[in-house]
């Protein structure tokens, strides 16, 4: 009489899942098709990886029984959106993390150095809070090993928190914005090369073309330009034949979009789509995307007159001391938490990152100091003219001048939230956690 084999049990679960970022799959893809599969109904759920799908499916096996996984996968799964989206269903489902690498370099194992490439991995194990895993531990960044009471969703030792997007800044600051799209199919934009062109067959337009910057031009000080037409009255437009035929080509890509607010851009084609740039002072500007290999993202002033694309997010009227706290080691540390990722570089996020983040309250000595060093950073760039962005803040190349101001700046900075100059990194995205969740429940009071 043949009976019925009893059905497998495993003791883990280890796995090395592929990594396909939510970004660069195609919408078509069967990647995408299992990600819509595994979590049906589940908001936000499209802008998960992949990787994803692992934790789902076996934290759904593994309820209610005492089977451990243990997954290696990019970072990018405790950082920006996922972890609102993930982490919270996941634990929703009963499930605990009982241990987590924070985050280690993992390159490829190909014979040619030179394109050998690097991913920050963490690895992450979990398990049916029933279990009888009780011992919890986090391995942080330098390889140090430590008890912890709760591991939550950024793989830090303190309650299940979940920062998600935010329409106005937590705290009493100054508003962050994108900068303004132009929605021309590139035809309001003026390279480098086509600068001196233009201006000689169309000299009355030279008042009309300005510098535009996003995240590249910025980092990398190269030259853009484009035509910002907002005080050119209908009879200068009709004088200018070459601005008159890059308007024409505006309303055309302007009136065969599928899109009817793009249809409605039609009828105003020598204005960029969204206009966002101040008419006079000066802008702190944030890249929306910088490298993940710096410590501290390029930000910097501007005056009005140059013209900040929507590929970069900006401040209007900012001050030193704005400068100073969001340029430190405390504010780069919560932007490598929350902020989301272009594959691996950084994707700063008004909503997600600086509206969510919580600033210090100093006393005047305290703000006072970081004005002052805030100023000496700037200093420092200004003593080496003939590099870019990009070369001052190669982590191999920085200058000693600048590094120094921005270590004075840290401390600065820590001191004013009170932190302890020897805590770790993590340390210090712990204690910004808690100084969230206070402001989070005294504002919602």
């Amino acid at each position: 009489k043949s009976e019925t084999p009893a059905p497998i049990v495993y003791d883990y679960i280890i796995e090395n899942p592929p990594f396909s970022g939510a970004r660069i799959m195609r919408k078509e893809s069967e990647q995408k098709k299992d990600i819509a599969d595994t979590f049906a109904d589940v908001k936000g759920a499209g802008n998960l990886d992949y990787v994803c799908c692992w934790y789902k499916k076996a934290a759904e096996y593994m309820r209610g029984k005492a089977t451990k996984t243990a997954l290696v996968s990019t970072n990018s799964i405790i950082q920006g959106e996922h972890v609102a989206i993930l982490w919270k269903l996941i634990f929703g489902m009963g499930i605990q993390i009982d241990f987590a690498y924070r985050m280690f370099k993992w390159a490829n194992e190909t014979a040619d150095k030179a394109h050998m490439a690097a991913v920050h991995c963490v690895i992450i194990g979990f398990s049916d809070k029933n279990s009888l895993q009780k011992e919890k531990f986090i391995i942080d960044e330098s390889g140090n090993r430590k008890t912890a009471n709760n591991i939550n969703g950024y793989l830090l030792d303190m309650p299940n928190v979940y920062i998600e997007n935010r329409k106005k800044p937590l705290c009493d600051v100054s508003k962050m914005v994108f900068g303004s799209m132009a929605n021309d199919g590139k035809n309001l934009l003026i390279e480098e090369s086509e600068y001196d062109h233009f201006i000689k067959y169309d000299p009355d337009s030279k008042k009309y073309i300005k510098q535009i910057v996003g995240s590249w031009e910025f980092i990398n000080g190269k030259k853009r330009y484009c035509l910002w037409l907002v005080d050119a009255s209908p009879a200068e437009l009709r004088k200018m034949p070459l601005v008159t035929e890059r308007v024409g080509a505006v309303r055309k890509v302007r009136e065969a979009s599928t899109r009817g607010s793009t249809n409605k851009l039609a009828k105003t084609p020598w204005l960029f789509g969204e206009i966002r740039q101040p008419k006079d002072g000066h802008y702190l500007l944030v890249p929306r995307v910088s490298s993940c290999y710096r410590r501290y993202i390029p930000i910097g002033f501007m005056t009005a007159d140059i013209i900040a694309s929507d590929a970069t997010l900006l401040i209007p009227n900012a001050s030193l001391y704005d400068f100073g706290i969001m340029t430190s080691f405390v504010h780069n540390a919560w932007m490598r938490t929350v902020c989301g990722r272009l594959e691996i570089d950084y994707r700063y996020s008004a909503s997600l990152v600086y509206n969510n983040f919580p600033w210090c309250s100093p006393t005047a000595e305290q703000k006072a100091a970081i004005e002052q060093t805030a100023q000496a950073i700037l200093d420092a760039r200004a003593n080496h003219p003939d590099s870019t962005l990009a070369d001052l803040y190669d982590e191999t190349f920085m200058p000693a001048d600048l590094r120094k101001a921005h270590e004075a700046n840290d401390r600065a900075v820590m001191q004013a939230y009170g932190f302890n100059l020897k805590m770790s990194e993590s340390e210090i995205v712990a204690e910004l956690f808690k100084l969230y969740e206070n402001l989070s429940y005294s504002t919602a009071k």
